[in-house]
């Protein structure tokens, strides 16, 4: 086996949790494997702060489910572990045969939803639904949480910013960084520093300079102008970090020799006064602010009247409260089932969100029943997206996506879009789910 821990698909198997794979193994066992299964993935709760989610990673979620196989080598370091010793032999005949045969529903990335809705449900062979559980809650909660930060940084920053996506050395791994940069251009940033990323997915990476770069030079050359100039050099007009030493002073050499610049960044000190006095010297470049930012500091930067026209956003993108998803058994074999335990209390049966729009805004959401008919007025978010293993539709490019987000975002009452102390969007439940769960309630 790989010793490096260096991700790569043909990994993605036994990229799970110890029980998957040990409940797999009884479901054999008791011969239940085949069994239909429905399973959902949702948020009970929203992050602090946060008046909605917009739903990413699907794109990621259905090239695994795609590729979702185990290879002789992965079978035989499962069984030198000698955990699985009592598992009967057809375990292994499946793991070795496996592949994903069953049906996915989810919302369009780039959807905006709430507390208690699924973003995808995964219809499929009890040992197949319950197998993919860590993956897909990995990824979607993930992007899940970089896209609605990303969408919130649009929402404040507004539409004619840009927004520079720069976690790549924050992420929490080399994988989430990648992860990380697309989600935020499927939800409206304008780029990403990270090259891989970029190229990828079809993208022109963006950057500007270090200060090791304006230290080396200048103590190398002489002067903070020659380390300018030596950059200028190779990309010309190029943004320039002007902090290291003296901002305003060095914006004042740069008004002053007049060469062409298309902006500067400022990493440290007073933002909203450093940008007024940049202002005034450089009225014709555009100011790139970065160090720390988030959409409270931005709104804070605009409130207070600083003259910026970019944002490098980094560190507080890629990290924080996480999205909590969780991925829970909602059927089997056509029965109805349900957890029960305290705050933790899931909602039975295969579910559809229906929502209402009035006037281009949403209105409300109704979770109900996959068998409920949609009214005239509702809109069905959870959409086919896999049948029987095969992928329905090519995925989505970016600005798609990025598009979609947006639109939803503007749709949602001002209230709800808030960053701060946002209202609280809650779908009804509709009669018919309301009286499963009250007949199925206590039930063992």
């Amino acid at each position: 086996m790989n010793a490096s821990l260096l991700l790569s698909p043909s990994d993605y198997s036994l990229l799970t949790d110890l029980y998957q794979l040990t409940m797999t193994a009884c479901y054999v066992g008791e011969a239940v494997e085949q069994r239909p299964a429905s399973f959902e993935l949702f948020v009970r709760r929203l992050p602090e702060e946060f008046g909605y989610l917009v739903a990413m990673g699907l794109a990621q979620a259905l090239e695994y489910l795609e590729q979702l196989h185990f290879s002789a080598e992965q079978i035989q370091a499962l069984q030198a572990t000698g955990i699985f010793s009592q598992a009967p032999e057809r375990f292994w005949e499946l793991l070795a045969t496996a592949r994903f045969s069953g049906d996915v529903w989810a919302v369009p990335e780039g959807t905006v939803v709430f507390a208690n809705e699924p973003l995808l449900r995964i219809e499929a062979p009890l040992w197949q639904a319950q197998i993919v559980e860590t993956y897909l809650l990995n990824t979607l909660n993930y992007q899940t949480l970089i896209a609605t930060r990303a969408a919130r940084l649009r929402d404040v920053a507004g539409a004619e910013a840009t927004l520079l996506e720069f976690g790549t050395r924050r992420a929490f791994s080399p994988q989430a960084s990648l992860w990380a940069a697309r989600a935020a251009l499927a939800a409206g940033l304008n780029a990403t520093s990270n090259v891989l990323a970029a190229l990828q997915l079809g993208q022109k990476p963006s950057g500007t300079m270090a200060h090791s770069l304006v230290m080396a030079l200048t103590a190398l050359e002489g002067t903070e102008d020659q380390a300018f100039a030596a950059f200028h050099r190779y990309f010309p007009g190029a943004a320039l970090l002007i902090d290291t030493y003296d901002t305003v002073a060095a914006a004042k050499r740069l008004a002053a020799k007049g060469q062409p610049l298309t902006a500067v960044r400022l990493d440290s000190g007073d933002l909203v006064d450093l940008s007024q006095q940049v202002r005034r010297l450089l009225p014709d470049v555009a100011i790139v602010a970065s160090g720390d930012l988030d959409e409270f500091e931005i709104l804070r930067l605009q409130t207070a009247g600083a003259t910026i026209d970019a944002y490098g956003i980094g560190t507080k993108l890629v990290t924080g409260d996480p999205v909590n998803g969780v991925y829970k058994l909602v059927e089997i074999d056509g029965i109805p089932v349900m957890k029960e335990s305290s705050s933790k209390r899931t909602y039975p049966g295969r579910k559809q969100i229906f929502r209402t729009h009035s006037s281009e805004q949403i209105e409300c959401d109704r979770l109900g029943l996959i068998s409920e008919p949609a009214l005239p007025s509702e809109q069905p978010l959870l959409q086919p997206m896999m049948i029987h293993g095969n992928r329905l539709a090519p995925l989505e490019d970016l600005s798609t996506i990025a598009h979609r987000t947006r639109a939803n975002v503007m749709s949602l009452p001002s209230a709800v879009r808030q960053i701060q102390q946002p209202a609280s969007f809650q779908p009804t439940i509709s009669p018919a789910l309301q009286a499963l769960t009250d007949r199925i309630h206590h039930v063992p």
